[in-house]
């Protein structure tokens, strides 16, 4: 079984890459500047190489506020490379692992997320992950696309990493107590992935830890587990006055991938602690 894993510098990537190496997989894991998967020439010469049997895209533009102005390469990224991922996994029949966000809805519902809900996305962010779900979808059948939210992880790419380096420049820190959603680590993404592809599961799952908790909490939850002592102070969304629009509440439900795999996915805080970043 030979596994191709793009974006293989970013923090999903790499703890795929820990993971099934331990597992001595046959593994290819490329970084950006080994492989655009906004290229379809270079998807293909790579396919062709690797003749991968299961394909996991990590590859992302998450710059959701610089996303309103560098549109090009946010679509680019983000539903072009999906596309010519599906296009090639689907000429070379291999399975495509492909990762969206909570960012798809516009947070006006007052109930968990599932997957039968219509996406409104609010942002050239989220239209532009949106858009490669729904190219991916155009190009195989043969795919899982899983929809996750607030992803933390080793490295320096998430929320958690920024919220450290405010605390050691900042007196006090102002964070949004009116977004709402779900802390899920890559730690639970990469276990309940594999699991997912080895029970042979195919189509769109939402794939988050349990619970919901606002970014207020959570921040103030995760300085507690470092203990850093530092004021949080409990702002809004428009205080910030960010370019891009955000859901309030996008807190997904996961009960479908649970009932699935037969998996209990852990809560956000219990998962934050087991893994204490």
């Amino acid at each position: 079984m030979k596994i191709l894993i793009t974006g293989a510098n970013g923090q999903l990537g790499q703890e795929f890459i820990r993971k099934l190496e331990k597992q001595e997989k046959n593994l290819t894991a490329l970084e950006h500047d080994r492989l655009d998967v906004g290229n379809l020439k270079q998807v293909l010469d790579i396919f062709e190489d690797t003749k991968p049997n299961i394909v996991i895209n990590c590859s992302a533009y998450n710059q959701v506020d610089k996303a309103e102005e560098q549109k090009e390469i946010a679509y680019r990224t983000n539903a072009i490379g999906p596309k010519n991922l599906a296009f090639a996994s689907e000429k070379y029949r291999a399975f495509l692992v492909h990762y969206s966000t909570d960012y798809v809805f516009d947070g006006t519902k007052q109930t968990l997320y599932i997957e039968e809900d219509n996406p409104e996305p609010l942002s050239e962010y989220a239209q532009s992950k949106y858009l490669g779900e729904l190219f991916l979808k155009e190009e195989t059948e043969n795919y899982l696309i899983f929809r996750t939210s607030w992803v933390y992880g080793h490295g320096k790419q998430n929320f958690l990493y920024k919220l450290t380096q405010w605390a050691q420049t900042q007196e006090y820190l102002k964070i949004a107590c009116d977004e709402f959603s779900v802390p899920t680590s890559t730690n639970t993404i990469v276990e309940v992935t594999l699991k997912a592809i080895d029970e042979g599961l195919k189509g769109l799952y939402h794939l988050v830890n349990s619970g919901f908790t606002s970014r207020f909490e959570w921040a103030r939850e995760f300085l507690k587990l470092k203990g850093i002592n530092k004021f949080i102070y409990p702002a809004h969304q428009s205080d910030f006055n960010l370019p891009a629009r955000r859901p309030r509440f996008s807190a997904m439900s996961n009960e479908k991938i649970c009932k699935a795999t037969e998996i209990q996915i852990r809560e956000w805080k219990e998962e934050m602690y087991l893994i204490g970043l």
